[in-house]
């Protein structure tokens, strides 16, 4: 790979990606000539979009990723496919009639490493001191490479994207290290696109980071808030010099519960950018949820913002309410002067200063009480450069993303947010700033320090999962401020209610005012699948109900124009047919179901016997060595393998070919592992295009796309499927082929199976009743499964609930009903099964600090964990407070970085797993499915696995 920078190609390269379609010819022209019947001319529409998916309508973003990864294609093609997208993405938004374009929502991989690039935070171990940071570095942090572990990647909030982890300590040395955003601006520009470019706020960057490993826990990341806000102001300096008239700040962080200092920080934060804001339009965009009230407060009282973006979705509370860094990647600029160049205006979008920081980790030689937020002086100093990059560039607006504000955030944390902003507060003069939140309601707290920002132009709230921040907004929304009503959900693929979306935009122009209402999604539509027009195979009942970011965007523009007096009565007649057809369609409900659910949730569901007795019982079948070795499930999926899948589906191929080329390859896979010296074996799931969408296939009441792509990390993208309906199990699902590969050994073979948690939290779920009693519907059709499975003889049954804490909501006060109805449902798949039968279950990254107590009362036998990028920190969960009991099984080595580990290597760290870990508990495997992974690094990661397992095994009976 080449040191290229993250940088846009020349626009002049010809675009080979189709482009998205134009809007539909139902759509009103944006120069429509005011009807007869309404002489007065209507007021100019405002739309605003988020963020939009960067995968591409056919996942070209990926192909083209792996493609270069492989060595196949260069850095320039790479480029050249990336531009096009975004090409096609700012056209389709422009042609649709969306007012406020955001640009920086791109990236080749994360925007919080994108953000981590821009800011120069490169831990030392990757070999970068200063310049533009390249893709060398950029993608050995995302993966890894031959000599260096990548960093560590979790959950974006709530959602099933995942975020790298910055990892910050007191010695981390900020600089304006990659001018994307401007670039992207600029890029924009040059088609005639006027863009909003989009950072992540400064609050929400520190607050998602980590203290590096080498930094004391105690280390606060806030105090990193006055060394990242320069090279912010330089971000918005360049941005204003490209010609970015917006800015928005994306701080969803503020939809969390932060305390008062945290609230401060956030306001001081972009106080501080004051200056360098000026002379830009400023929109702080939140998303997810409700701005809490302080949060909210915080957020409405910068001076220096235009307008507040917020999910109005997610985030009804909200709406109750309104009544020193580096500048080291310059994307959010170039992004900008992309779109510039096509002659689109779009609003350059950052992660917020607090959201990266609250939002990154201590770097791995720093100590573990070291305060992220500690950097923020040294953080802003790179905004300011971004900021000042950007209104060079032409940039009239920014977007700062904070979502970090939906947490629960102090009061230190919240008094960082508020001086840093006021600290950026000259970098953002000049230049309309838009601080987002989203995912969540923004707390009373949070809400407060938001909207008492000076420097920012308009706040931007999740009005679909944060209901409580509307009542936050009709109590106290500052005036003569912009809202960002996040009405149109950003994060499921159901038609929007326009009708119903109307009335709430209705209530805020009561308490606001028409002219200072947005209409915006409830977060980016980067959660949600590209396009419903590639949907040729969806039957049309169902069909008419979806809406994916394509869809969406004209939904946020019938609204917007619909406000403005411009209703398309057409468009609204038939999205209420639509509506009033899902809810009277008899496919969606079934009473049999439905009386079922009702009888389990009336009791509890838990194995009789505690786990101590049944694990007894279980090594006597079992008879395993100790630190058992096993893997999690998958094996790599080659494209043989789905090229046999591809045809027997297209019924190229009958069933009896089908079923002994999948016999075929569980005989390889089974063979590999007998000869690797594996304890407990899988039969690697060839039968399986998804852990999701294979069950969902089986089951009543779900739905599947063609091309429904979501991006979930880097290159890899999922297709959630759609629960439209009851849910239950015709027929035995996986028993055929578990029956088949238990047969080709006398080893334990697992029974694999996907947990309800998980269907539910990765699939796009029906919105028409609670998200529990869906998730029970599952839980009765994977008992039943479970059953059958026992009775074939399969005694080890591995259910995976990798998506758990995924469904956690982000405020602590709405956690516990939900781990309490999750729980239960996991306990009620296996609660009938014989004490001789061991169940599994594997989670997939996440903090499970605050859910010990949960997990422990899943009653597991063994829990496997992906722990491989988390240090052993996690393991410590296990042991300190709570006595775990059962099995466990952290990662020893990372399968998302193509990098193999030593036996050395893997060896120390099942030590160092043993020195908080029983011997007698531990049990030994990679850290994830080996499904993306190639033959060749499998076997000699896994040889390497055995080979130190054996040689511990060997010290500890000398010991």
């Amino acid at each position: 790979m080449g040191q290229r920078a993250l940088q846009r190609v020349p626009p002049s390269v010809p675009s080979r990606t189709p482009s998205l379609p134009p809007p539909s010819s139902s759509s009103p022209s944006l120069r429509c000539a005011p009807s007869s019947r309404r002489p007065l001319r209507p007021r100019p529409m405002s739309s605003h979009i988020v963020g939009y998916p960067r995968i591409g309508p056919k996942r070209e973003l990926k192909f083209a990723l792996e493609s270069f990864w492989d060595g196949k294609t260069g850095a320039e093609d790479l480029q050249n496919v990336a531009a096009d997208l975004r090409r096609s993405i700012w056209k389709h938004m422009a042609g649709v009639g969306i007012k406020y374009i955001p640009s920086n929502t791109f990236s080749y991989y994360d925007q919080m490493l994108d953000t981590t690039a821009m800011l120069g935070a490169v831990p030392s171990r990757y070999g970068w001191d200063s310049g533009e940071v390249g893709f060398d570095v950029y993608f050995s942090m995302a993966r890894g490479n031959d000599s260096v572990p990548a960093m560590e990647m979790t959950k974006w909030f709530d959602t099933n994207y995942h975020y790298i982890v910055p990892e910050l300590g007191p010695s981390v040395k900020f600089s304006y290290a990659s001018h994307k955003a401007v670039e992207e601006f600029k890029e924009a520009k040059a088609l005639g696109i006027d863009t909003v470019p989009v950072l992540i706020g400064p609050m929400t960057y520190l607050l998602l980071s980590k203290p590096a490993k080498d930094v004391d826990k105690s280390f606060c990341l806030l105090s990193l808030i006055d060394k990242i806000l320069p090279v912010y102001k330089e971000v918005l300096t360049d941005l204003k010099s490209a010609g970015a008239r917006w800015i928005q700040f994306d701080e969803p962080i503020l939809v969390m519960d932060l305390d008062t200092n945290q609230l401060q920080t956030f306001s001081d934060a972009y106080s501080h950018m004051e200056s360098s804001l000026a002379g830009m339009n400023v929109l702080i965009a939140t998303y997810f949820a409700d701005v809490p009230a302080e949060a909210y407060k915080a957020l409405t009282s910068l001076k220096c913002v235009t307008g507040f973006g917020f999910d109005l979705v997610r985030g009804l509370e909200t709406l109750d309410l309104i009544k020193v860094f580096s500048y080291a990647s310059h994307k959010a600029v170039e992004e900008f002067k992309e779109a510039k160049a096509l002659g689109i205006d779009t609003v350059p979008v950052l992660i917020g200063p607090m959201t990266y920081l609250l939002l990154s980790k201590p770097a791995k030689d720093v100590d573990k009480s070291f305060c992220l937020l500690s950097l923020i002086d040294k953080i802003l100093p790179v905004y300011k450069e971004v900021l000042t990059d950007l209104k060079s560039a032409g940039a009239r607006w920014i977007q700062f993303d904070e979502p970090i504000l939906v947490m629960d955030l102090d009061t230190n944390q919240l008094q960082t947010f508020s001086d840093a902003y006021s600290h950026m507060e000259s970098s953002l003069a000049g230049m309309n700033v838009l601080i987002a939140t989203y995912f969540a309601d923004v707390p009373a707290e949070a809400y407060k320090a938001l909207t008492s920002l000076k420097c920012v132009t308009g706040f931007g709230f999740d009005l679909v999962r944060g209901l409580e921040t509307l009542d936050l907004i009709k109590v106290d929304f500052p005036r003569g401020k912009l809202l960002f009503a996040g009405v149109v959900d950003g994060r499921n693929i159901w038609a929007n209610d326009l009708s119903a979306s109307l009335k709430t935009l209705q209530t805020l122009e009561d308490i606001v005012g028409k002219e200072k209402v947005v209409v915006s999604t409830s977060c980016s539509l980067l959660h949600t699948a590209v396009d419903l027009v590639n949907e040729i195979k969806l039957d049309k009942e169902l069909k008419s109900w979806l809406a994916f970011a394509a869809q969406k965007v004209v939904e946020v523009n019938a609204l917007a124009r619909s406000f403005s007096g411009v209703k398309d009565e057409a468009m609204f007649a038939s999205n209420s047919m639509r509506q009033a057809s899902r809810r009277s369609s008899p496919r969606v409900t079934n009473a049999t179901i439905q009386h079922n659910v009702a009888a389990v949730m009336k009791s509890d569901h838990r194995r009789s016997t505690k786990v101590s007795a049944r694990l007894q019982a279980q090594q006597k079948k079992l008879n395993l060595p100790p630190l058992p070795t096993a893997t999690i499930g998958s094996f790599p999926q080659t494209a043989d393998l789905r090229r046999i899948r591809r045809e027997f589906k297209a019924r190229k191929i009958s069933e009896i070919d089908y079923v002994q080329a999948i016999k075929v390859e569980f005989e390889k896979v089974v063979k590999l592992q007998e000869e690797l010296g594996i304890d407990v074996l899988v039969h690697g799931e060839a039968e399986r295009n998804d852990m999701v969408e294979f069950f969902g296939e089986q089951l009543s009441g779900f739905a599947f796309t063609s091309n429904g792509w979501v991006q979930s990390y880097g290159s890899r993208c999922v297709k959630p499927p759609i629960i439209y309906g009851d849910v239950s199990r015709p027929k035995a699902m996986t028993v055929f082929w578990s029956s088949m590969a238990q047969k080709m050994t006398k080893r334990p073979m697992k029974g694999m199976l996907t947990g309800p948690v998980t269907i539910l939290n990765w699939s796009f779920v029906r919105n028409d009743q609670p998200r529990y009693e869906t998730c029970f519907q599952i839980a009765l059709a994977i008992k039943d499964e479970v059953k059958d499975l026992e009775k074939a003889g399969i005694t080890v049954i591995q259910i995976d609930e990798a998506a758990l804490r995924e469904g956690l909501p982000l405020r602590r006060s709405e956690q516990e009903l939900y781990l309490d109805w999750a729980v239960h449902a996991f306990r009620t798949t296996n609660c009938d099964v014989r004490d001789t039968t061991q169940i599994h279950t594997h989670m997939c990254y996440s903090n499970f600090n605050d859910i010990i107590n949960s997990i422990i009362n899943m009653d597991a036998d063994v829990i496997t964990i992906e722990n491989s990028r988390s240090d052993e920190k996690l393991l410590s969960v296990f042991h300190e407070g709570v006595k775990y009991g059962a099995g466990i099984g952290p990662g020893v080595y990372d399968i998302h970085s193509p990098r193999i580990p030593s036996s050395e290597e893997i060896a120390e760290r099942i030590n160092k797993m043993l020195a908080v870990l029983d011997s007698k508990v531990l049990w030994v495997n990679p850290d994830c499915g080996l499904k993306t992974r190639k033959y060749s690094e499998v076997k000699s990661a896994l040889s390497n696995m055995v080979a130190a397992t054996k040689l511990i095994r060997s010290q500890l009976n000398k010991s």
